[in-house]
C-alpha cells in the first residue's frame, strides 16, 4: 500500500512541475506581444492609409510595395515596405507623407 501512496505522490508531483512549466512558457509569449506594441503603433489595414503616403511612397519609392502598416496616438504611420529592388525597409510618415526620422 505504500507503494501506491509513492507512486501517486511522484505523479502527482510530476504533473505539478509540466504545469508550471507551460504557465512559464505561456508567460514569456505574453512578455514577447507586450515588447512588440510597447512602441506605441498599432497595426492598421492597408487600405486605411492616408492617399497622401500612398502617393509620397510612390514619388520617393517607385515600384515599392507597403506589406504592413502601424499608426501611433500621433498620427504617425510606420511603414514596413518592400522595394523593387527586393530590399525590405522600415519607413515613416506622418499623415500628409512627410518623411519623418525616428
Amino acid at each position: 500500500m505504500k507503494k501506491v501512496f509513492l507512486v501517486a505522490a511522484l505523479s502527482l508531483g510530476t504533473m505539478t512541475a509540466f504545469a508550471q512549466e507551460e504557465e512559464a512558457t505561456e508567460a514569456v509569449a505574453v512578455a514577447t506581444e507586450a515588447v512588440e506594441t510597447q512602441d506605441g503603433f498599432a497595426e492598421v489595414a492597408l487600405e486605411e492609409l492616408p492617399e497622401a503616403i500612398s502617393a509620397a511612397l510612390e514619388a520617393a519609392h517607385p515600384g515599392a510595395t507597403i506589406s504592413k502598416a502601424y499608426v501611433n496616438e500621433a498620427a504617425q504611420y510606420k511603414l514596413e515596405v518592400t522595394k523593387e529592388d527586393g530590399e525590405a525597409v522600415e519607413l515613416y510618415a506622418d499623415a500628409e507623407g512627410n518623411w519623418i526620422e525616428m
